[in-house]
């Protein structure tokens, strides 16, 4: 099966850390919905009639879109697209908390979409202020317990550490706060200082400091023993679920799943080349609706297929499927692989499993990045 990813690039206020593309310029919205239309039309093609598993609305932030604007994409993806299963179509909506009011779930009831992933990122106000997101502590926990009530029990909330003057009570809290909402799924991720974004200029002023190596392994190691004690499993680096509750979207991109990226700004993938649109929603909506819209592409050699795959499967709990690398990609790359691996087998880094499986060992997880580095054949 195959994803469709729709990117909505629209926000009310910009977020002091974000980097991915998007713009305040909401007077677009409309051209954007029916190039969004007339682009999903055009790329009818490109999965080869592969049924669609999943739907995910990314950005941005999606819940600016009203739910007509929404419904008239998804009726796009049932006319022209092979739907897997009704039934079981996971259906995601990437919301602001500030956004989900009595009304706005009401009318997102009225769509087929099941799961929220609510990006609340703290629950300290101060924080909360300082990186520039629009809702308050007390209006995250309302708008959870506002879904959960009104039948949409299906929600990610996003978290964030290393956050400035954050400390580690602080981080504590927020992971109790998050525990206590009952959400089958969380992810987690630390703050990065991405060129060119407000915080990344505010430390560069020395208005704010990135925390410690060690207090980041510390906030790390907090976050995955609490939520392993909740009843969580840890099935990604940045991503915990309740049983049977993973992200079925996001873990298509671990398993190198074909998705196409609709949007400006969005990646698509064909299991041989990658594809993205051009972050530019004035040349976005301008495309004549019998052309695709700006985008570049690139075919990606064997190596950098095999530099994916250790990438993307060593991120999940069940590492990298040995026998299916082998079969994929022969003895080649099968030998290289175990040959830079043995020194993290050894060290205790990671780990060769009875079903075949290379994984990193949890003391490993938050290093993972430099061994993922060594396995790599380009």
């Amino acid at each position: 099966m195959a994803g469709i990813y729709i990117h909505v690039p629209f926000c009310q206020s910009r977020c002091a850390y974000c980097d991915f593309y998007s713009t305040t310029l909401l007077r677009h919205r409309e051209a954007y919905v029916e190039t969004v239309c007339h682009e999903l039309l055009h790329r009818s093609a490109e999965l080869g009639g592969e049924p669609i598993g999943t739907i995910y609305f990314g950005g941005g932030t999606p819940s600016t879109l009203t739910a007509k604007e929404i419904g008239k994409i998804l009726d796009t993806i049932v006319d022209v697209y092979t739907i897997a299963n009704a039934q079981d179509l996971e259906i995601t909506l990437e919301a602001n908390p500030d956004d989900l009011t009595e009304e706005y779930v009401a009318a997102l009831r009225t769509l087929p979409i099941n799961r929220i992933s609510m990006g609340i990122q703290s629950f300290h106000d101060r924080t909360l202020r300082l990186v520039g997101r629009r809702h308050t502590a007390t209006e995250a926990i309302e708008a959870v317990h506002r879904c959960q009530r009104m039948g949409l029990t299906n929600i990610s909330i996003d978290l964030m550490y290393g956050l400035p003057g954050e400390t580690m009570d602080d981080w504590s809290y927020s992971l109790d706060q998050a525990i206590a909402l009952k959400v089958p799924h969380i992810s987690a991720y630390h703050l990065t200082y991405e060129e060119d974004t407000r915080l990344w200029r505010m430390k560069e002023q020395g208005l704010v400091a990135p925390i410690g190596e060690e207090q980041s392994i510390e906030a790390f190691n907090l976050l995955r023993t609490r939520l392993l004690a909740a009843g969580y499993e840890h099935y990604e680096i940045s991503n915990f679920a309740l049983p049977d509750r993973h992200s079925r979207h996001n873990s298509s991109y671990w398993k190198g799943t074909l998705y196409i990226g609709i949007g400006p700004g969005a990646h698509s993938y064909d299991g041989n080349s990658r594809r993205w649109n051009l972050g530019d929603l004035g040349e976005y909506i301008a495309t004549p609706h019998d052309e695709d819209v700006p985008h570049e592409a690139e075919h990606l050699t064997t190596d950098e297929r095999y530099d994916e795959r250790v990438i993307t499967e060593l991120r999940t709990a069940q590492g990298i499927d040995l026998e299916r690398l082998l079969t994929d990609f022969g003895k080649r790359y099968h030998t290289h692989c175990m040959h830079c691996a043995e020194p993290y087998i050894h060290r205790g880094q990671l780990v060769l499993t009875a079903d075949n499986h290379l994984r990193l060992t949890p003391e490993s997880i938050f290093v993972s990045d430099a061994v993922m580095r060594d396995l790599l054949y380009v």
